[in-house]
């Protein structure tokens, strides 16, 4: 008979609904939430909250002859506590990984790599280098390399295909020792 009033009520935007659910479920809803959230006790009350804003919201989506409405809102509170938990434990987790790791200059960073780039050219000469940083740095076309050096595009095909050759096979060494 009490829910049959509340729905009336809810359906209709009266908010004396509202009171009578809250008299009525609060508990229930708030053990529900507390069950599913576990250790996120701060957003205990937020959830609960908004659990029962969900039910003033979804009233229509109510069906009687389905489920009872006390089982619809355990429903709705457990969702929500769900969907609570897992948005707070992804920020928690992304927060901590954020205090763990260590800040990183990027200009250190950028030297690092730069210095390891050189180190790896090194394995070719002069001239191979150059033309590995105009075609894989500089994004400069094999038939702009091969016109600026005076080269046939075949030409620049072949030192690529070897320095890559020559740098794989100077890398496989150096990881071998």
């Amino acid at each position: 008979m009490q829910d049959k009033l509340i729905i009336k009520y809810i359906k209709k935007r009266n908010e004396k609904g509202m009171e009578i659910l809250i008299d009525q479920y609060n508990s229930l809803i708030t053990s529900v939430v507390r069950y599913h959230l576990g250790t996120l006790i701060n957003y205990e009350e937020e959830c609960v909250s908004d659990t029962l804003l969900a039910i003033w919201d979804n009233i229509d989506g109510f069906e009687k002859d389905k489920n009872s409405f006390k089982n619809w809102i355990c429903a709705i509170a457990k969702y929500k506590s769900i969907d609570y938990k897992r948005k707070y434990l992804n920020k928690i987790e992304s927060s901590i990984l954020d205090e763990e790791t260590p800040y990183i200059d990027k200009n250190l960073l950028h030297i690092e790599i730069q210095e390891e780039l050189n180190e790896t050219l090194n394995f070719l000469s002069k001239d191979d280098e150059e033309i590995f940083r105009r075609y894989y740095l500089e994004d400069e076309s094999i038939v702009e390399i091969a016109h600026n050096k005076k080269l046939a595009i075949s030409s620049v095909h072949s030192k690529l295909s070897r320095g890559k050759a020559k740098i794989r096979k100077s890398l496989l060494k150096e990881g071998g020792k």
